[in-house]
């Protein structure tokens, strides 16, 4: 019999975006004619949406959390070259819970995980994943971040407004991002990312 490849050496069959927002599923689940998954796999009463489908030879799995209204945008820093509009796929996720003002414990709640590394995919395409990058670490998963700026953290504009005027157009950037993902990944295996 023979042995079955490792997994780095087999093409990605599986493919999952979360979400936060049905602003930011819309553009995947219409272009990949996703469907609802009428019986949810999470827990009676979990605000999460389910949307799954195939692409070519992938299997395609979208989860609306319906919580965090900036999972898949990021505010910028212009004084370090981000512009609004720009699409990044995050090479690190950090996260700190501000609420531990004890010192020392304080560090308990600051943490960094890098991202699955992909240069060749950034090289074709030229805070809020820290939760899920710690998950997927943790069961050895490969995990991508693909962000968009919304607004600019460091300028006189209110994040809020700046935020809100920007999101719909970032969307369908954003979806477009992750078409060209998609078809990068396609037929892959993790070595080639």
């Amino acid at each position: 019999m023979a042995a079955q490849p490792k997994p780095q050496n087999r093409p990605i069959s599986n493919i999952v975006f979360v979400v936060a927002m049905q602003t930011e599923a819309l553009p995947i689940v219409n272009r990949f004619q996703l469907t609802e998954d009428p019986h949810s796999p999470f827990p009676q009463g979990a605000p999460w949406v389910h949307y799954h489908g195939t692409f070519k030879d992938l299997n395609i799995n979208l989860i609306w959390t319906g919580n965090d209204p900036t999972l898949g945008t990021a505010g910028g820093f212009k004084a370090k070259g981000a512009s609004i509009g720009d699409i990044f796929v995050v090479s690190e996720c950090a996260f700190h819970d501000r609420r531990i003002p004890i010192p020392i414990f304080d560090l308990y709640g600051v943490g960094l995980r890098k991202a699955f590394e992909t240069p060749k995919l950034v090289k074709e395409l030229n805070l809020k994943g820290a939760a899920i990058a710690y998950v997927a670490d943790l069961l050895k998963v490969p995990a991508i971040f693909i962000k968009a700026v919304t607004n600019n953290v460091d300028d006189d504009k209110a994040i809020v407004e700046e935020f809100l005027q920007n999101l719909a157009a970032l969307t369908v950037e954003l979806g477009l991002a992750v078409e060209q993902v998609i078809n990068f990944i396609n037929g892959k295996c993790i070595s080639e990312l």
